[in-house]
């Protein structure tokens, strides 16, 4: 599915009785271009019959961030207290955002509920997310507050060494805000949440949403949020970091990964996906559990992995795949993600994991 065809998937499925017309003026093209697009639509089988009827939603929600991250990656080992040569970029980021965006070049079709400022940012964003077919039509607006940025330093082909994020505009996400949008979380296909989100605000969606819910805790720091809602969560990413905070094992292994996966499971969490230092995943469900190694080819740039996994987990789900396959997919995705010096690699597409996967999607 092309992000227009996303895009007018998600008007029908909002209104199935939209006329042709109504699209064009909405899409801001021409009638007869949106008959195409429709044509497309029934002919790879998500509209079937007259009066637009759908298959399935449309879109899954993200509720997380949404920023500019300014970065920068040494061109050698880094030297503390001292200028460092290397290359720095200014790009839209945000663990939600980057979420949304790998599930556009997946072809999932995302809405995004974050808080933004009304300044020079927010506008770069919003544009940014209009161009990639995102639905950003939710978020809060917060004329008084600064868009969130994040800087960070980077050593070159490896790990963030630091970042200092300014993201208090996410504290204005409050219950109330989140409440009104309840429904627009409900009439998707799942959830995604990251936990840059107030712990009572995540409380309130964990008690009132009825869909899958698929959380990624961030960090350390932040992971103790997910602490109180783990019995309502169809999926649980986490990394050897958060696992020490949400179960109390430290994570140096695959034995090690197995106990903290078995945790999150008594303590209600559908399925775990444990992310070992360059070990690979450890994955877990119902009974069921799987190593997988890690399988990128050429590594240029991690950051941006995790946010490409989740969205190869969303796309495991709408393709109903079980446990391995899913654990695959997402690696395949985060592999993908670290062969380019974005933060999301523009080339991720369905049918390259599909082909590095070995599967049929």
């Amino acid at each position: 599915m092309t992000n227009r065809e996303a895009q007018i998937f998600q008007w029908i499925s909002e209104n199935p009785m939209i006329s042709q017309e109504e699209l064009a003026a909405k899409a801001g093209i021409k009638r007869s271009s949106v008959a195409v697009h429709i044509s497309n639509l029934m002919r790879k089988g998500y509209i079937k019959g007259k009066g637009y009827i759908t298959n399935e939603p449309s879109y899954c929600t993200v509720v997380g961030a949404a920023n500019i991250d300014i970065g920068g990656v040494a061109a050698d080992n880094l030297v503390p207290h001292d200028s460092n040569p290397g290359k720095v970029r200014l790009t839209h980021g945000g663990v939600g955002r980057n979420i949304a965006h790998n599930m556009r070049l997946l072809g999932i079709g995302a809405k995004l509920i974050t808080a933004l400022g009304d300044d020079l940012y927010a506008h770069r964003i919003m544009e940014g997310c209009n161009t990639l077919g995102i639905d950003i039509s939710d978020a809060l607006r917060c004329p008084e507050e600064s868009t969130s940025i994040c800087v960070y330093i980077s050593e070159k082909n490896t790990q963030m060494a630091m970042a200092i994020s300014d993201m208090d505009i996410y504290k204005r996400m409050t219950p109330e805000f989140m409440g009104q949008k309840i429904d627009v979380i409900n009439h998707g296909r799942l959830v995604i949440l990251d936990s840059n989100i107030p712990y009572d605000t995540l409380e309130l969606i964990a008690e009132k949403c009825k869909v899958p819910i698929y959380a990624d805790p961030i960090n350390a720091k932040k992971a103790v949020r997910l602490s109180h809602i783990l019995d309502r969560l169809h999926t649980l990413v986490m990394n050897w970091k958060e696992s020490e905070v949400l179960c109390g094992i430290e994570v140096t292994n695959e034995a090690t990964a197995a106990r903290a996966a078995q945790v999150m499971l008594e303590r209600g969490v559908k399925h775990v996906y444990v992310i070992l230092q360059n070990q690979g995943v450890y994955a877990a469900a119902n009974g069921e559990a799987v190593m997988i190694e890690p399988r990128a080819k050429h590594i240029v740039n991690i950051e941006g992995a995790r946010e490409a996994f989740m969205a190869g987990l969303v796309l495991a789900y709408t393709r109903h795949l079980q446990l391995r396959e899913t654990a695959i997919v997402g690696l395949e995705a985060a592999g993908i993600a670290m062969e380019s010096a974005d933060i999301v690699n523009s080339a991720l597409t369905m049918e390259d994991i599909a082909a590095r996967a070995g599967l049929e999607m």
